[in-house]
């Protein structure tokens, strides 16, 4: 969880955003003035600062050029009244993260702390590139594959310029870590970074969270907005997952990359913006187009310079040096002790295909460490996580349907012929929606984002219902 700062002169504000931002697990500092939120930025290590544009002595804005200096990728997120909007508009562009506006929507501060927690790792956390496997880095690119050591040349050569880059690969190859490791061995490595996945934000939303809108541009737009286009004027956009993307929305994408200009929805005048972009699929954006689902003209726009990562079969020797780099990551974040791999084991690791390439390995090696019963890995050890492995991917209804089914109809008969209760019907809702939270969560390892996304509800619906049932949150270690 994040160190977050808060400054505000109003006592009741400040302890309630501190109430919700510690539900949240975070660790919350507050201050009442800017002179001594400065002075603590200097002296600690902040993720996040929300900071007030009306303040006693130096006011907000001032305070965030000041802070600015102190440490660029600080995200700094305005908090300001309806009165003072164009001004936390023009601190936004001039590198705040984003702004708030009194009162606070709950739903939309979750959000925007999320994105702001997310850019300031992606903006800190160097990416390593061809490094030791026993390297503390805790993102880096490992590989000495010839493949591997064509991706490292591509970064460096591509990195320095302002070139639209698109990257190319399958789930789990390590697209985002190249596209950050682009990001921070470019000339824009200290101006905004920010990551828009075109899956994970709903199409309805995603053009307006781009772009931003204009007051009165549709219902509910009571205020002007700018969009993450805007926000990343001078640094660098990643657009992962743009295979994805709405066909409405790539029109525009396309305008951002001839004009340099966009216009917010429900605006008339094109806004000249300055950002570098770097984009990512996994599906093949030339039989998408060839099937009208993706733009031509824009995927060549794309297109100007294309890295494509290699799965994990096509460079198995690199397995060993992955393997070692994801004990000893794993071993040190969750404090359990590696004891290593045989070499028959790391040679059953290589002779298997690895379909979910370097992510599904990192995976199956963390839940290694966390099953090992204190020897080193060996092959008995790896072969059966592999069997299991295989028939879970290979078999998602191993459990057959039919008769789960008819367990539950059955224990549900016999609480309807049994059970007086008044209100039996809430009861087995309630007892079916603890059931689904509980697995989700430890599915997602605890992580509520993660967990929101999976069961397509809000994070906000999704913590009422958490507090609501008095679900205890466990990681799983399945």
């Amino acid at each position: 969880m994040a160190v977050i700062l808060i400054v505000d002169d109003d006592p009741q504000l400040r302890q309630s955003f501190e109430k919700i931002l510690k539900i949240e697990k975070h660790t919350v500092y507050s201050l009442p003035n800017a002179e001594s939120g400065i002075d603590f930025v200097k002296q600690n290590r902040v993720d996040l600062m929300f900071i007030d544009v009306r303040l006693p002595g130096i006011n907000g804005i001032e305070a965030f050029d000041i802070i600015h200096r102190i440490d660029s990728k600080l995200p700094v997120i305005i908090m300001t009244a309806f009165g003072t909007t164009e001004t936390a508009i023009e601190a936004t562009k001039k590198g705040a993260f984003d702004y708030l506006l009194k009162p606070f929507d709950i739903p939309e501060v979750l959000k925007i702390i999320d994105q702001a927690i997310q850019a300031a790792r992606f903006g800190r956390s160097k990416v390593e590139m061809d490094v030791s496997p026993e390297t503390d880095a805790p993102d880096a690119l490992i590989g000495r594959s010839i493949l591997m050591q064509e991706v490292y040349k591509s970064i460096g050569r591509v990195a320095p310029t302002d070139a639209t880059v698109l990257i190319q690969g399958e789930s789990g190859t390590g697209k985002e870590l190249v596209a950050r490791a682009l990001y921070q061995h470019s000339k824009r490595s200290e101006k905004p970074f920010l990551v828009i996945n075109c899956v994970a934000i709903p199409d309805t939303l995603l053009e307006s969270e781009l772009f931003g809108y204009e007051k009165g541009a549709f219902t509910g737009a009571i205020n002007r907005r700018i969009g993450k286009i805007e926000q990343a004027h001078h640094g660098t956009i990643f657009l992962d997952e743009i295979g994805d993307m709405p066909f409405n929305i790539q029109s525009k994408i396309l305008r951002l990359l001839q004009e340099r200009s966009i216009e917010r929805l429900g605006g008339r005048l094109p806004i000249p913006v300055d950002v570098r972009i770097i984009a990512a699929t996994n599906r093949n954006l030339e039989e998408a187009v060839s099937l009208g689902s993706f733009r031509e003209d824009l995927y060549y726009r794309l297109n100007v310079v294309s890295l494509r990562l290699p799965p994990l079969r096509d460079r198995k020797e690199d397995v060993t040096l992955l393997t070692h780099y994801f004990l000893s990551k794993y071993s040190r974040e969750m404090n359990i002790q590696n004891h290593g791999i045989t070499s028959n084991g790391l040679k059953t690791l290589a002779q298997y295909d690895w379909p979910g390439n370097v992510r599904e390995l990192a995976n199956f090696l963390k839940k290694a460490l966390i099953f090992n019963r204190g020897g080193q890995l060996d092959q008995d050890d790896v072969i059966q996580a592999l069997d299991y492995q295989r028939n879970s991917s290979s078999q998602p209804n191993v459990i057959n349907e039919e008769n789960t089914e008819k367990i539950i109809t059955q224990w549900i008969r016999n609480q309807l012929r049994t059970s007086k209760d008044e209100n039996l019907f809430d009861l087995l809702i309630e007892h079916f929606t603890k059931m689904v939270l509980r697995e989700s969560l430890m599915i997602c390892n605890g992580n509520r984002t993660q967990t929101a996304k999976l069961l397509c509800i809000s994070r906000p619906t999704l913590l009422s219902k958490i507090d609501k049932y008095n679900i205890q949150i466990e990681a799983s270690v399945s």
